[in-house]
């Protein structure tokens, strides 16, 4: 049987925490920050717990 491979994409934008949640970057962080404000990229720097209808979906992806 081969290997299951991870979802390249997903393993760029996902991550686990330690206790095993999933954490992600917030929309509109990804480009043209030259022209955002420097109190919205603040704001949108912090990363969000993925919600649990997305969880199984993502968890299989990242190999999991």
């Amino acid at each position: 049987m081969p290997k299951m491979k991870t979802h390249s994409g997903a393993k760029k934008r996902f991550r686990f925490t330690g206790s095993g949640k999933l954490m992600k970057q917030q929309i509109n962080m990804r480009h043209n920050l030259e022209h955002k404000s420097s109190r919205r990229t603040r704001r949108l720097n912090q990363d969000q717990v993925v919600s649990a209808a997305d969880f199984k979906k993502l968890k299989k992806q990242l190999g999991r």
